[in-house]
């Protein structure tokens, strides 16, 4: 069991969301097919509405794809998207026929792929070669008869930002590979903190993160006792992971600690075990827990009978 989630008695609290992997859905994104193209004669597609929540589609039904395109609705301004990186994707997509909603990761999470054409497919891995991360675009193309629209956030798939000041020699020290995954070293001879410490390593220019919010991070997790590493998702073929935040449903380190931070920033925890695993049967009960975390989305999770936001008149 991941080492940020709380073990409760009788097993995990049953809930909509508990922890969540951004795995790639076996659906629409993945199917490989002609590179994009753009025609001035395609029927128009009006997309709306902000990067936290599904958009608003707004176009004719049924909808007639003259030729499989894409265009972008706003541009990025993150790192560029290369070849073999890993891609963070939030992903909505309507059958043009009548609006019906074929895939929405803003119900659970958003996806992870490697960018590449057999992880993307040929036409969305075209469509993303040479973005930048906050890019939204939308594509239009016929499946097996369908028209399907899809609108696709690029979300980072690491943190990036300020630099925080470097935690005191008191306080472990990180050090950051090329790809970012971090390294923990424990200081010698120090007894670790009695209460949790919450230390910015990059402060991101995300919004900031509400109770109640699906929060997909990478993390590595690692003993004080020992500087071991217990857990981590800066493994090759591990997505990071995805779990709602402020509500009990994660350790109370990660829940107080992560609250108010921004997306797109890197935070060092130092949970003791009363803001740990305390009076449970964990093996990391007794356990002071350095962890290190990248924040890369946080959003409202949308209900199953919950629709996109409609455009207001007037």
């Amino acid at each position: 069991m991941s080492s940020w989630v709380r073990v409760l008695v009788g097993g995990l609290a049953a809930a909509a969301v508990t922890m969540t992997t951004a795995c790639t859905p076996a659906s629409l994104p993945v199917e490989v097919g002609p590179a994009p193209t753009s025609s001035a004669s395609q029927a128009p597609l009006q997309v709306t509405g902000g990067s936290d929540a599904p958009p608003t589609l707004e176009y004719e039904k049924p909808f007639e794809v003259v030729e499989p395109g894409s265009r972008m609705v706003w541009p990025g301004t993150g790192d560029v998207l290369e070849r073999d990186d890993p891609v963070l994707l939030n992903l909505y997509a309507q059958d043009g026929r009548d609006g019906t909603e074929l895939q929405n990761t803003f119900r659970t999470a958003p996806a992870a792929y490697t960018m590449t054409e057999k992880s993307l497919g040929n036409h969305l891995f075209a469509a993303l070669e040479g973005r930048r991360v906050g890019t939204r675009l939308a594509l239009m193309e016929e499946q097996d008869g369908v028209p399907v629209l899809l609108v696709v956030d690029v979300l980072p798939a690491r943190a990036s930002g300020t630099e925080g000041v470097p935690p005191g020699k008191e306080l472990p020290q990180v050090r950051l590979d090329d790809l970012g995954a971090p390294t923990v070293r424990i200081p010698r001879g120090v007894d670790p903190p009695t209460d949790l410490v919450v230390h910015p390593l990059l402060r991101g220019s995300g919004p900031q993160v509400r109770a109640g919010q699906i929060l997909t991070v990478e993390f590595t997790a690692v003993r004080w006792s020992d500087g071991e590493v217990v857990d981590t998702t800066w493994t090759e073929d591990t997505p990071p992971q995805s779990a709602e935040i402020g509500i009990g449903r994660l350790v109370d380190g990660w829940d107080q600690g992560l609250l108010e931070q921004t997306v797109g920033s890197q935070v060092m925890l130092v949970v003791p075990p009363g803001s740990g695993y305390a009076n449970t049967s964990s093996s990391l009960a007794g356990e002071t827990m350095v962890y290190v975390v990248d924040i890369l989305d946080a959003h409202k999770a949308v209900a199953e009978d919950e629709e996109a936001p409609k455009k207001k008149e007037g």
